[in-house]
């Protein structure tokens, strides 16, 4: 999987449940809530004041390293 800004936060967990720990580290705690895995990653990222591209890069460097 390529994770991308607009890539929804759900498919990301799903595809690799590890992942978690970026979104615990940026401030996003309620990974199990409906509306949080509905957001894209920017949108995650804008309201938790986390640079998306940083993240985007830290996600496909874990997802594919």
């Amino acid at each position: 999987m390529t994770v991308e800004k607009t890539t929804i936060i759900g498919d990301i967990l799903d595809a690799d449940e590890s992942t978690a720990k970026y979104f615990l580290e940026m401030g996003m705690h309620c990974l199990g809530c409906p509306s949080s895995r509905g957001e894209s990653l920017e949108d995650a990222c804008a309201v938790h004041g986390v640079d998306a591209d940083e993240l985007v890069a830290k996600l496909n460097a874990h997802m594919n390293g």
